[in-house]
């Protein structure tokens, strides 16, 4: 079995969804802690040829909250956000298209960041046609305590996986040795440039997965989630 954990990210960019679809099963963390500045409630979108953050406000809380215990802020406006997408990509070729899938996203009725996030992520594997089933992390039993490579490995060992795939920038942080002597083969996933026409001037890459959906049909997406990378 081939298994990639992650943390969850707002509407991320296309290497997550080529991760999930290049597995057998796809763990997400909702017990690790928020860290402010990564990318779990925020992404950036193509505006004026020009990359522009999104996010999703938050409530206070302490940094020692895990994911699953932060809220989403009163003030967001959904429909704010929207007319955002809508400014930047209703030239965009296939923005029709694409809206029903913001609209799913943004509409959610939850407070709770971890669920609003996980249901972002659902919706977006269906639209895209991804049927990797998705486990939440706090549901495999495992001891508590572990940290980074040593609860990998624990919850490799639990699934049953005999292959770990990560993204490229885990290649400082994981060892081949150490997940051998498990029995688990680690592979390393590599995205290509895969350039594509924008709105104006040069390619921007690394934008959200919205920005790929507004400029590609879906089946050209979809080729870039099976062949668009390299493992090593």
């Amino acid at each position: 079995m081939k298994l990639a954990i992650m943390q969850p990210y707002f509407l991320p960019y296309i290497g997550y969804f080529q991760l999930i679809a290049a597995v057998d099963l796809f763990i997400v963390y909702d017990d690790i802690k928020y860290t402010k500045k990564g990318w779990i409630n925020r992404n950036r979108m193509l505006r004026n040829g020009e990359p522009a953050v999104f996010s999703l406000p938050l409530r206070h809380g302490s940094d020692a909250l895990d994911i699953r215990e932060r809220e989403i802020a009163a003030t967001f406006a959904p429909e704010k956000l929207l007319l955002q997408f809508a400014g930047a990509y209703r030239g965009a070729p296939h923005y029709a298209e694409t809206r029903p899938l913001l609209e799913a996203v943004l509409g959610q009725r939850e407070t709770n960041l971890f669920r609003f996030l996980h249901g972002a992520l659902v919706r977006t594997c269906e639209h895209l046609g991804i049927r990797t089933p998705i486990r939440i992390s706090s549901s495999v039993p495992m001891p508590a305590g572990l940290r980074s490579e040593a609860r990998v490995l624990a919850l490799c060992e639990a699934i049953g996986a005999t292959t770990y795939i990560n993204p490229i920038g885990g290649t400082e942080l994981y060892a081949r040795e150490t997940f051998r002597s498990h029995g688990i083969d680690l592979k390393f996933l590599r995205t290509r440039p895969l350039p594509y026409a924008q709105s104006a001037g040069a390619f921007v890459p690394w934008l959200s997965i919205v920005d790929v959906l507004m400029f590609n049909r879906r089946d050209a997406v979809q080729t870039m989630l099976r062949s668009g990378y390299d493992l090593v």
